[in-house]
């Protein structure tokens, strides 16, 4: 009975997503109260249906309903209760209802927390994002209704939930990703009314950026979920890998943060309306092309959940029709997007427009890698990688002047800057950071390495400008207390961001640059060395789960023989499947990890194994969650909750800022 009142409330949803794309839209265009009125009760409505499907849908893996098609394909009788609730998004049709939900709870918080929005522009905003929200449930429903049933008999035990899939990270990264996808859409919306309504001033960006901000925080932790996950869970020791299912949230994620930027300077000086206004329908675009290319059957990786090609066409018609409307509909309105507002080639708009064509360019890059391929494939019938060597020689040379001129921006001036107080101001940001650039990985490693020497002398060129801006800001007020309080949380934000990059970027240099590995056959008693650490194999001695029995290695760590830690990697084989698995031991620091993958043991009883030393990997994760916090301060900044409707404000705002005073704002 679940299973029905599930697919009874997606159609419901589907009926009550027409009813909001058609008549707040139509309201807003009349100018009739009544009918925009209706986008906040038919949203909440959108929401409560979906929900309930997903609740549905959710109760039938609880209760191991078999009889639920997708229910059998995705899980078993065996599997961990915490698995069976995950399982919903295992595979095609779940994970997809997940994308709808998350749509549906984007949909809610705009309707809730956009009180201060006109009630027009909001109405076209509900009435877009519900016009999406229609072309996804049809899909779900035509093409992939996770509620089908099994006739004529329902199976006594389902298949089984891939064994990657049964961990704690794919319990959160997922979700997590999703959510920073869908959030794009809001962005998306919020452009396309303003396009639709003709209101593309200050407002209508102060009204966008704090979820454009959300949804980038949100995409940043899901990204750093996603590549935590594949460092301990798929046993090959690396933190990113460039697959072509990876690529598409960061390529969403490279757009969303040149939106992010390009929206501040909408905001504050009025400018780069039309850029901004592109960049929503291109991050929006990124993330419709994940879904593209994770569900139409163009490839297969653990990531991808169909193999249907009729499905790939169906999402690619989503894609051509929202992302086509939205192109055109910029195209016909292209003359409201003139800004008036100049500047010169030293100021913060230069830089940050600067900063805003390299990451497009760092993009497009990342894509056509990604693309290029399945393009070739299809028009030869041949099979051509494009694999590290590509991305890495495109994608970092990009991302060095980023890297320059992230700290060069916040310094800046609007409108103009003074070069020679530039270089005042930057000049011993530069040598500190050379210097110690250079001398901190020779003192602790003894090695010269350039591309470390490199990380650590601009992580240090990020931070060490960034403390000098704030220590700058705070000289300006009367005491410190004052000068720390009258600083808003969206500098604060833009701080913790540039400084989590600062620790991102050391973090991949020198894990880069240090870590080592060997594979190696042991016996028990035997041992080998790796860098400073001396691992020491001891017994096996066997384990068993809920869903599955495997063995067990005992690997006793020491250094300058004092022990360490032990290190217990495992082999499994899952019942219901009989698939086998690699469970990874890590010995976690801030400095380094220890990481053991266990092979298959010999007929000797030895066994093979690859041993990993990785110095400051832990610090890419750490860098990301700064910058995930970063972006969540920026939004709570109060301009966002007490938005103000005077256009004499706005006139006063962008005169202050036109003035060329540094702002105590980040961006």
């Amino acid at each position: 009975m679940l299973p029905e009142i599930g697919h009874f409330s997606l159609i419901l949803a589907l009926n009550l997503c027409v009813l909001l794309s058609v008549f707040p839209f139509i309201g807003s265009v009349k100018g009739d109260v009544v009918l925009m009125s209706l986008a906040r009760p038919l949203t909440v409505g959108v929401f409560v249906f979906v929900a309930l499907a997903y609740v549905s849908l959710t109760a039938a893996f609880a209760t191991d309903d078999f009889s639920v098609l997708y229910v059998a394909e995705h899980s078993n009788t065996l599997l961990p209760e915490r698995y069976k609730l995950t399982a919903v998004w295992g595979g095609h049709e779940g994970s997809f209802l997940l994308w709808i939900f998350m749509l549906s709870g984007w949909m809610l918080a705009v309707a809730h927390f956009s009180r201060s929005v006109p009630l027009d522009f909001l109405a076209r905003v509900l009435s877009i994002l519900g016009m999406l929200s229609v072309g996804y449930l049809l899909f779900l429903l035509a093409t992939s209704n996770p509620f089908d049933r099994v006739v004529p008999l329902a199976p006594a035990d389902g298949a089984d939930l891939n064994s990657a899939l049964q961990d704690f990270g794919f319990i959160v990264h997922p979700p997590t990703l999703y959510m920073g996808y869908v959030g794009f859409s809001v962005v998306f919306a919020f452009a396309m009314a303003a396009l639709l309504s003709g209101r593309l001033d200050s407002a209508w960006a102060r009204w966008c950026r704090p979820w454009a901000n959300v949804a980038w925080a949100i995409l940043t932790l899901g990204l750093c979920l996603g590549s935590w996950w594949a460092y301990y869970e798929l046993g090959w020791g690396g933190w990113w890998a460039w697959d072509p299912v990876e690529n598409p949230p960061l390529i969403t994620w490279l757009l969303g943060t040149a939106l992010v930027h390009s929206l501040a300077v909408s905001e504050k000086r009025g400018a780069f309306k039309s850029w901004t206004v592109m960049l929503s329908i291109l991050a929006f675009a990124g993330s419709l092309l994940g879904t593209f290319i994770t569900r139409s059957g163009l490839l297969t990786s653990i990531h991808a959940f169909a193999s249907d090609p009729e499905r790939g066409i169906f999402i690619l018609g989503i894609l051509v029709l929202s992302i086509g409307g939205g192109l055109l509909l910029y195209a016909v309105r292209s003359p409201l997007l003139k800004g008036g507002v100049g500047f010169e080639l030293s100021s913060r708009e230069m830089f940050l427009l600067t900063n805003n064509v390299l990451l497009v360019v760092a993009a497009a890059s990342v894509l056509l890698g990604t693309l290029f391929p399945m393009i070739f494939q299809a028009l030869t019938g041949k099979l051509i990688s494009i694999g590290p060597p590509y991305f890495n020689a495109i994608f970092i040379p990009l991302m060095i002047p980023l890297i320059f001129f992230m700290a060069v921006g916040p310094l800046s001036m609007w409108k103009s800057t003074s070069v020679r107080s530039m270089v005042t101001r930057l000049g011993r940001v530069a040598m500190i950071s050379l210097v110690l650039g250079i001398g901190l990985p020779l003192v602790i490693t003894l090695e010269f390495d350039f591309w470390s020497i490199a990380g650590v002398g601009f992580a240090l060129w990020i931070s060490l400008s960034m403390i000098s801006d704030f220590g700058n800001k705070i000289r300006k007020k009367s005491n410190i207390v004052e000068g720390v309080r009258g600083l808003s949380l969206s500098y604060y934000g833009m701080q913790l961001a540039h400084i989590g990059v600062a620790v991102m970027v050391a973090g991949i240099s020198l894990t880069s640059s240090y870590s080592i590995e060997k594979s190696v056959l042991l016996q028990s008693g035997e041992s080998t060395d790796l860098g400073e650490f001396n691992f020491e194999i001891g017994a096996a001695r066997s384990v068993s789960g809920k869903n599955f029995s495997g063995q067990e290695v005992s690997i006793n760590v020491s250094k300058d023989d004092i022990f360490l830690t032990e290190l217990l990697p495992q082999r499994r084989v899952y019942f219901a499947s009989g698939t086998p698995s690699t469970e990874m031991a890590i010995d976690a620091g801030f400095l380094r990890d220890l990481f053991v993958t266990l092979g298959e043991q010999k007929e000797n009883g030895a066994w093979s194994m690859t041993l990993y030393v990785k110095p400051f990997v832990r610090w890419i994760w750490l860098g990301a969650l700064f910058m995930v916090f970063g972006g969540l301060v920026s939004a709570a900044d109060k301009r966002y909750r007490y938005l103000q409707e005077s256009v004499d404000k706005n006139k006063k705002s962008l005169a202050t800022y036109s003035s060329g005073k540094t702002a105590d704002v980040g961006v």
